[in-house]
């Protein structure tokens, strides 16, 4: 649907701890603080109605308000407003971004400038991981399930091709917002899908104990 010439220079950001978008995946958003339904109301008046979702950078010596420099445009969709003024979002993830500045303006919302340079990828089609061991990821995720006494519809989750079943586990697991940040900042499938084992792994061994007896 784009181009990487057609993204614009500038964006609106949408700061939120935790919650990750990938390329071609989509995020619900619950918009309801004024200064985001203004960024709403503006992003929906361009012609790429995109929205920069970025995590704020909470690393030692970091002022407040520091944000990651590497986040995920996504486009709006879909959107639906409630009785009381609220509005349900769908993002459809396009390309992941680095900002290179933030932009001053009047605004309520933040922006940034930014650039797609290295990011080609998030524009082609699907995505596949060929040294995928789909069995025995299932076997694992299986695990962490049982352990985290999650319910899942197992047959939608085997069904799944790899790109779609691996950037939705990325998205929809709980983990911490600095983990989120590493799956998006995997270059490419494979990268994410051995990260997100690795976290999955480190869970299940009790990640959070090991590391308070360091």
């Amino acid at each position: 649907m784009f181009n990487q010439g057609d993204l614009p220079e500038t964006i609106p950001l949408f700061p939120l701890p935790g919650a990750l978008l990938l390329p071609r995946s989509r995020l619900p958003l619950h918009l309801f603080e004024p200064r985001y339904l203004a960024m709403l109301e503006d992003a929906l008046k361009t012609s790429h109605r995109l929205i920069g979702m970025i995590q704020p950078n909470p690393g030692k010596d970091r002022g407040e308000g520091t944000l990651h420099t590497i986040g995920c445009a996504g486009r709006v969709s879909q959107f639906s407003e409630t009785e009381d003024g609220r509005y349900m979002v769908t993002l459809a993830g396009v390309s992941r971004f680095r900002m290179v500045s933030e932009v001053e303006g009047f605004t309520p919302y933040r922006r940034a400038s930014v650039s797609w340079d290295g990011f080609a990828r998030d524009l082609a089609t699907t995505e596949h991981d060929h040294g995928f061991d789909r069995a025995g990821f299932m076997k694992l995720l299986a695990r962490y399930f049982e352990a985290r006494d999650l319910r899942t519809d197992w047959d939608s989750l085997e069904d799944a091709d790899d790109e779609l079943l691996i950037n939705s586990l990325s998205m929809l697991l709980g983990f911490e917002p600095e983990d989120k940040q590493a799956l998006l900042e995997a270059p490419c499938l494979s990268t994410r899908r051995e990260t997100l084992v690795t976290l999955i792994e480190y869970d299940l061994r009790g990640g959070d104990e090991r590391e308070m007896m360091q």
